[in-house]
This record gives structure tokens, sequence and C-alpha cells, in this order.
């Protein structure tokens, strides 16, 4: 029997943090596509699942490693800049590389003016800083030596500098929103993507480990799919090789005999960007019935 029980059923649950806010929307997108529907109400912080071994809320993402590590909740989706501030004790389950736009890595960076006066963690002596990291802000600072007044800021720190505070760190994506606002990265506190985080006692419990591990398998073949497609077509037998050694991307492929023996049916994963210049090289050389397919999970 699983340690953990609903109340109200013997159905073994997860309770799972969901990032709300500029990373709600990408997650739940990554979910459906690993095959979990949730659905949130405006105002509600507890989304509708359509597995029913799952529990889950939306919290914060800089609150969910909290909770996660006190046992609140059993695991939770959320960035490591945010178990790194909070210091949490946590097991990280799977890395998980996508963000609120991008399918790549955030840093959280030092910025300041543009040809000012803070070049390096020494000029931060004795000056402010706006960050949502605070935390992790006086760890850096402690690291480097150097005192300074860090104050939380609730988001929108390029808009504090200068008149509120000499510099700020903060996360960013491409740099976009820092140089529109007269700053530039002076150094880079850490990389950080987003990751499926639990505690130790749910990942000592076997039936919760084994929904984890089943869960962080398919988010991550959902990832993996993002940017591929599957291609599948007919070539008559004679045309194969030439094929094969005229296009680099079908030198791998599934090849199948079909009912005609003059005829081979080939599949192949590719990347979706190099599809419209595959596509018209396939019907010059034979290939015909030509089918482009999008991918939801690719697992490895």
């Amino acid at each position: 029997m699983p340690s953990s029980l609903n109340p109200d059923s013997a159905t073994p649950h997860l309770r799972l943090g969901l990032p709300k806010g500029s990373l709600q929307d990408a997650t739940f997108e990554l979910l459906k596509k690993a095959g979990f529907t949730f659905r949130a109400q405006e105002r509600s912080y507890v989304p509708s699942s359509d597995d029913p071994e799952i529990e889950a809320m939306l919290l914060r993402p800089q609150e969910i490693p909290r909770y996660v590590e006190q046992g609140a909740l059993d695991a939770g989706f959320t960035g490591y800049d945010w178990v790194v501030d909070n210091a949490s004790d946590v097991v990280e389950v799977a890395d998980l590389v996508y963000g609120k736009r991008e399918f790549h890595k955030i840093k959280v960076v030092l910025a300041a003016p543009k040809d000012g006066p803070i070049t390096c963690p020494q000029d931060l002596q004795g000056r402010r800083i706006a960050t949502e990291y605070v935390n992790l802000t006086r760890r850096w600072l402690e690291g480097h030596g150097v005192t300074a007044q860090v104050e939380f800021s609730w988001g929108a720190c390029e808009a504090k500098v200068p008149e509120l505070a000499d510099a700020i760190v903060a996360n960013t994506e491409t740099g976009s929103s820092l140089r529109a606002n007269g700053l530039t990265i002076v150094e880079t506190l850490l990389e950080s993507s987003t990751r499926l985080i639990a505690n130790h006692a749910a990942w000592g419990d076997d039936w919760k480990r084994a929904k984890l591990e089943a869960l962080a398998m398919l988010v991550q073949g959902a990832l993996n799919a993002h940017g591929l497609v599957g291609l599948k077509m007919n070539v008559p037998k004679t045309s194969l090789a030439a094929l094969a050694d005229t296009l680099p991307a079908l030198q791998n492929p599934t090849v199948s005999p079909l009912a005609d023996p003059a005829w081979m049916a080939v599949e192949v994963i590719l990347p979706e960007k190099a599809v419209r210049d595959l596509i018209p090289c396939l019907k010059r050389a034979g290939a015909t019935g030509i089918v482009e397919y999008p991918l939801n999970k690719v697992i490895f």
C-alpha cells in the first residue's frame, strides 16, 4: 500500500507544485504534450488534472522549492535559480530546458548602467542593488568580499536604476530588456533552467518515485520532440541507395517493405527547418506519398 493516500479515496496522490506567472503557460503546454492536461480557472490556485493521481497547486516559482523541501508539496516545477536562492535541500528529478518564450537556459546576471562606474563586483562596495534574488546576491557578494545594500524588488528591476538602485541582479533570456533600459551585463552569477524537484521523503516512497520518474521521462520526451517532425514516404527500391547517398538526413531511416516488392516505405525524424528544402529533393529523387507529421514525444 502506498504511503500517501487521499483521505476520500484509496488512490495514491502526488502533490505537485506548478509555476504561476510567466512559466505557467509554457509548463501547461509542455505537460499537455507529455500527456497531462491541467486547467486553471481564473483566480483559482488549484488547477484540475486529467490524471486522478496528481493533485496540483499553482504557486510562484520562488516559493515552490521551500514548500517542496518542507513537505507541503511532494514535487514541483521551478527554476534552478530559485532552488539556489532558497538554498533548498531537494532532489533534482529532471533538468528541463524550457522557458516562457525560448527553449534554452536563462542567466541570472549583475547589470548596471552602460558606460557607468560599475564594471566588476568590487565596484559594488557600499552601493545599492535591487533584486528578487536577495539570498543568492548576498552570498555572491560575500564570496567576492563586497559589502553592499541588497534590496528586495518585486520585479521590474530595470526601472529602478539609477534613481532607486545603482545596479540590479535579474534573470534574462535575451538581454533585450536590459539593453532597452540602458543597462549592460557586468557578470553572470549563474545559468538556470526549469527543474522538476522532489523532497527526500517523496523520493524515498516507491510509488511517488515511480510516478515522478514516469512524469520526468514523458516531459523530457515532449522537450526532445521540440523542433522535430516525422517524415514518411514511399520510395522505388531501385532509387533507395541513391536517395540515401544524396541526402545525408536519410542515412539511418526506418525502411520497410511494401506489398509491391518494387517499393519501400521510408520513415525518418528530422529538424522541422530542414523539411522545406528536403521534400522537393525527395520528390525529384522519386519519392511519393510524402507525409510530414508533428511529434509530441521522442523518447531516447
